[in-house]
C-alpha cells in the first residue's frame, strides 16, 4: 500500500467531510440543532446561534470509507476471480486487512457508541460522569475485543494482561477527554487532531503499517473538510450582522470520536522493536506528539481541583481561553497552540528512529516549550478579567 493509497484516502474524506458538514449547517439551522447552554454548573460564553451538528459529518467522512473499504474487500476476496476494484499495490495486504476485519467492525461500533452519545449530549446533556462511564465502557470492550493494549511485557510480570488493559483503557479516557477539551474555540480541536494525525500518519507510514495510516489518513481529511466551516476564517461581522468565526461546530458528536480514535490508534502502532535503529524511547512518541493538548487537559484539571470544582464540568479556563486573556486574538491564540502543537508533533516523528542522544533532544526541546508556554501564562498577566468567546466543553 504506497504513500499514494494514504493520501488518496485522506482526499476522500475530505471530498465526504467537506460538503457534508455544508449540508448538516444547513440541517442544524433548519432542525433548530444549535449550540446550547450547557449542564448546570458549567461557566461558559453565550451561546451562539451555530450548529453543533458537524461531528455528523466528521463521523460519515471516517466511518463510511473504511465500511466501504471492509465490504469491498471482503467481497473480492470471496470470489478470487475478480480483483478488477484493487489496486494493484493493496493485493499483497488482503489477507492481513481480511483477517482483521472483525476488529476494524469493533472499532467502528466502538465509534458510534461515542458518535450516538456524543449527538444526544449536544441536544440534551447528560452530566460528565455518565459519559465518563460509556467511555470507560467503549475503551474497555474495544480493546478487549481486539486485543488492543499498552505495555503488554507486563503480562508475564503483573498478573496477567489486566494491568496493561487497564492503562490502556485509561489513555483512551485521557487522551478522548482531552481532546474533547480542547474542543473550546472555533477551529480548535479540528486542527490540532489534524495536525497530530498527520505526524502519527508519517510515522506509521515510515514503519509499514498501513492499516493504521489508513485509518489516520481518514482522520485527517475529515478533520480537513470539517475546518472549511470551523476556522475562523472572518475576523470581522458578516453583512447580516451575525458574529464572525465558525459557521458550525463539531459538538461532542464529533470530539468524542476524534479523541478516541487517536488514542486507540496510538496503541495499536508498534514503536519499538529490537530490530530498529531507535531505543524503547520510542514509546513515548505519543506523549510527544499530544503534548499540547495534553498540557491543556492537565492543567485545566488542576485549575478546577483547586478551586474545589468538578474536574469534568467545563469552563473557560482553558488554554485557549488563558492565552486570549493575555491579548491573542480568539483565531491568534488558535494558530498559536496549532504551532506548538506542530513543534513537539514534528520532534515525535522522528523518536523510533534516533539515537539516545537526538531522543534526548527532543525530549528537551518538547519540556522547553511547555515549560516557556507554562512561564508566559505566569509572568503575563491578563489584560482583562472578562472571559473571552469561546465555547468551553
Amino acid at each position: 500500500m504506497p504513500w499514494a493509497f494514504s493520501a488518496a484516502l485522506a482526499a476522500v474524506a475530505f471530498l465526504i467531510a467537506m460538503p457534508a458538514t455544508s449540508i448538516l449547517r444547513a440541517l442544524g439551522h433548519r432542525w433548530n440543532a444549535l449550540d446550547g447552554p450547557g449542564v448546570a454548573g458549567q461557566a461558559k460564553a453565550a451561546p451562539r446561534r451555530v450548529p453543533n451538528t458537524g461531528g455528523i459529518a466528521i463521523f460519515f467522512a471516517i466511518a463510511a470509507p473504511v465500511a466501504g473499504l471492509l465490504w469491498m474487500l471482503s467481497g473480492v476476496y470471496v470470489d478470487p476471480n475478480d480483483w478488477s476494484l484493487v489496486p494493484a499495490d493493496l493485493l499483497p495486504h488482503i489477507p492481513g486487512i481480511t483477517a482483521k476485519a472483525p476488529h476494524a467492525w469493533a472499532l467502528l461500533a466502538g465509534l458510534l457508541v461515542l458518535h450516538v452519545v456524543g449527538l444526544i449530549d449536544d441536544r440534551r446533556p447528560l452530566g460528565p460522569w455518565l459519559k465518563l462511564a460509556i467511555m470507560l465502557g467503549v475503551a474497555l470492550g474495544v480493546s478487549w475485543y481486539t486485543d488492543t493494549r499498552l505495555v503488554t511485557a507486563l503480562d508475564t510480570r503483573v498478573g496477567g494482561p489486566w494491568v496493561s488493559l487497564a492503562l490502556t483503557v485509561l489513555w483512551i479516557a485521557v487522551v478522548t477527554n482531552a481532546i474533547n477539551f480542547i474542543d473550546n474555540m472555533d477551529g480548535l480541536a479540528a486542527g490540532v487532531c489534524m495536525i497530530a494525525g498527520a505526524c502519527f500518519l508519517v510515522a506509521t507510514s515510515i514503519q509499514g503499517q498501513w492499516f493504521v495510516a489508513a485509518l489516520l489518513a481518514l482522520l485527517v481529511g475529515a478533520c480537513a473538510g470539517f475546518l472549511v466551516f470551523n476556522f475562523p476564517w472572518r475576523t470581522r461581522p458578516r453583512r447580516d450582522g451575525s458574529p464572525s468565526g465558525a459557521s458550525i461546530f463539531m459538538g461532542d458528536g464529533g470530539s468524542l470520536i476524534l479523541g478516541f480514535l487517536l488514542a486507540f490508534l496510538t496503541v495499536r502502532t508498534t514503536y519499538y522493536s529490537p530490530d530498529a535503529a531507535g531505543g524503547w524511547y520510542a514509546v513515548l512518541m505519543p506523549l510527544v506528539v499530544l503534548a499540547v493538548p495534553l498540557y491543556d487537559f492537565v492543567s485545566v484539571v488542576l485549575i478546577r481541583l483547586s478551586q474545589g470544582r468538578s474536574p469534568l464540568v467545563g469552563d473557560l479556563q482553558h488554554l485557549s481561553h488563558r492565552l486570549a486573556r493575555r491579548g491573542l486574538s480568539r483565531r491568534a491564540a488558535v494558530l498559536v497552540i496549532y504551532g506548538l502543537t506542530g513543534i513537539t508533533a514534528l520532534g515525535g516523528v522522528a523518536l523510533g528512529s534516533l539515537q539516545p542522544w537526538q531522543a534526548a533532544l527532543v525530549g528537551g526541546q518538547t519540556l522547553l516549550t511547555l515549560l516557556v508556554l507554562a512561564l508566559f501564562e505566569y509572568r503575563a498577566a491578563p489584560h482583562s478579567p472578562a472571559s473571552p468567546p469561546g465555547h468551553a466543553p
